[in-house]
């Protein structure tokens, strides 16, 4: 996690932000805002970073910090003070933010196992969302959230911050134009770090956390020292592993250069390799995704080396283009030739500047990445970990995603919910 910076330097960024805004194509300008939007956090790890991020915001107000971890809570809250002047009201439950009529945005920052049915509770409450990647543990989940965005007519934007950012903008836009001809190929990638995650023994939990509630909607087990709160990001019941993590991320991309939504076919490779210890998902993992005449992606994950290739490629007929996480890019012409190059920068304030001024434009559907859009990058982390999982090549319906033919498969579509957390729209 980034160090929190210090107020005035803070209030010096904000400046540069709106000087920024009034002045960059294709940025979506903030108005004088004629009305206050009020905000509840929900998890303070992630969610430290995005309550600052919407700080920046004219008239955006923290108005709800929430963690289960009553330490995390109260860091969470001193830092958001700190850095944005703000004085929020730090609670242990989110539903006590849901209650409250005068929060207008519940952003779910909780780990992945909460993301859809956190979400979808905030859409019944009459809640806008703001809901970190990836937007559901599993593909029926992101079904219901955007059914439940839909009939109570709420404004839910996936963290994806890329959608928004101006160099990813404008390398999509050449793309479109046909810079590189007919794109039909897009490569993505995401490298790390990460130490082995043997975990301790079953044990009795802090009595700082409420274990309960964190498990919230997953099925009961144990607590096991050293899983929470990361690596969690690696077994089942909670995570996606590197693929939902991270590489929903690139995977976004990729996708949405070669204009596609849902794959006809995806197969995966790898495995836990670098390490012997009892982490669940791959550390390193291959996914290929085909779109039938509309091309393929491949999407390559290496938790354990951080030698990587690029951040994504994306090839066309008369050329390709490199984008890194920046929106830096770089197009090549079929020689390989480098004839443009454009650098750039990006800051999270973009995306969460697009949900609220759709909030006050009364636009709900008017986002960068629209949940139905979230819901689709998604899907393709979700299929390719239940490649993974089966061993098998899954063969897709390309209007829903369904994976045809294999019922084995299909088990992996929703999982068992604690009783009384069934998300239901």
């Amino acid at each position: 996690m980034s160090q929190p910076l210090p107020r005035r330097e803070f209030l010096t960024r904000s400046l540069a932000f709106g000087a920024m805004a009034a002045t960059t194509p294709g940025f979506l300008h903030a108005q004088a805002p004629s009305n206050e939007i009020r905000i509840g956090v929900m998890g303070m790890g992630r969610g430290r970073s995005v309550a600052q991020s919407f700080a920046k915001i004219p008239g955006v107000v923290v108005a709800y910090v929430c963690d289960t971890d009553s330490e995390r809570l109260a860091a969470g809250h001193k830092e958001i003070e700190k850095n944005t002047g703000q004085t929020a009201t730090p609670v242990s439950d989110f539903r006590k933010m849901l209650d409250d009529k005068s929060v207008d945005i519940l952003v779910v920052a909780a780990p992945n196992h909460w993301h859809a049915p956190a979400a979808i509770l905030g859409c019944s409450a009459g809640k806008h969302v703001y809901v970190e990647k990836p937007c559901s543990h599993n593909p029926h989940e992101g079904e219901v959230l955007v059914e439940a965005s839909r009939k109570h007519k709420r404004a839910v934007q996936m963290g994806n911050q890329r959608r928004s950012a101006p160099g990813f903008i404008e390398a999509i836009a050449k793309i479109k134009d046909g810079a590189i001809g007919r794109p039909y190929h897009s490569r993505s990638w995401y490298s790390n770090l990460r130490p082995t995650t043997v975990l301790g023994a079953e044990t009795t939990p802090p009595k700082t956390l409420d274990y309960e509630l964190w498990q919230g909607p997953a099925p009961r087990a144990p607590y096991v020292e050293g899983r929470i709160h990361y690596n969690w990001h690696w077994f089942w019941d909670w995570g996606n592993g590197e693929l939902g993590n991270n590489g929903v991320h690139s995977i976004d991309i990729s996708r949405w250069a070669l204009g596609v939504d849902l794959p006809t076919k995806v197969l995966s490779a790898g495995g836990r390799y670098r390490f012997k210890d009892d982490q669940q998902t791959p550390d390193t993992q291959t996914v290929t995704y085909e779109f039938g005449d509309a091309g393929s992606i491949t999407w390559e994950g290496l938790s354990c080396n951080k030698h990587a290739k690029g951040f994504v490629h994306v090839y066309g007929e008369a050329g390709s283009m490199e984008i890194d996480e920046s929106g830096t890019y770089r197009i090549y012409d079929k020689n390989d030739k480098v004839i443009e190059e454009k650098t750039h920068k990006r800051n999270d304030t973009e995306h969460a500047l697009n949900l609220v001024e759709a909030i006050r434009n009364d636009k709900p559907l008017a986002l960068n990445s629209e949940i139905l859009e979230g819901h689709r990058t998604t899907m393709l982390c979700h299929l390719g970990n239940i490649a993974h999982r089966t061993g098998r090549t899954l063969h897709c319906d390309p209007a829903t995603g369904r994976i045809q033919d294999d019922p084995e498969a299909m088990k992996y579509w929703t999982r068992s919910y604690e009783k009384g957390w069934e998300p239901k729209a």
